[in-house]
């Protein structure tokens, strides 16, 4: 039952994003792992990326951004992201982004090697770092709407 439900809410995810910019889908599905319904969840909360001014714009506003605790020359080495943040829009960007450090081997690396530079929290260190790798691809992505090529391999995935 439980996998009928999943199904049929992915259709009605698929039907959701027929109505968005259809090319924008295809630009964000030719990312390794980003399915229709990452792809269609990470549309819905960004809207028009011509609003955001950079990558940075658009990590501040997904709440990839560290506060800072600093005080004079003291610096603080644990740091925390800010809480103001669009919590549906950081759930995709950082979901999307695990999935694709399983399978491409660019992401993979970037992540293993944030991860072994990490003293403390390592897993959560590496994969905030990584998402931020991962929006400056999406938001190059989608401000000049072209389609994701694995550099490794050299391939272009093929979405219909």
């Amino acid at each position: 039952m439980l996998e009928k439900e999943l199904k049929n809410l992915d259709k009605q995810i698929l039907d959701f994003s027929k109505g968005i910019n259809s090319n924008t889908m295809t630009v964000l599905t030719s990312i390794d792992e980003v399915g229709p319904v990452y792809a269609a969840g990470i549309l819905a909360e960004i809207g028009d990326i011509t609003f955001f001014k950079n990558d940075s714009v658009s990590a501040k506003y997904a709440g990839f951004t560290w506060g800072d605790k600093s005080s004079g020359s003291c610096r603080s080495e644990d740091k925390e992201l800010i809480k103001s943040a669009n919590v549906f829009l950081k759930y995709y960007l950082s979901e999307a982004c695990n999935m694709m450090r399983h399978n491409d081997s660019s992401m993979a690396a970037y992540y293993s090697k944030k991860y072994n530079e990490s003293l403390t929290h390592k897993h959560r260190r590496a994969l905030v770092l990584s998402t931020r790798k991962f929006i400056r691809l999406v938001y190059t992505l989608l401000r000049n709407d072209k389609l994701y090529v694995n550099h490794h391999t050299g391939e272009v995935k093929h979405t219909n």
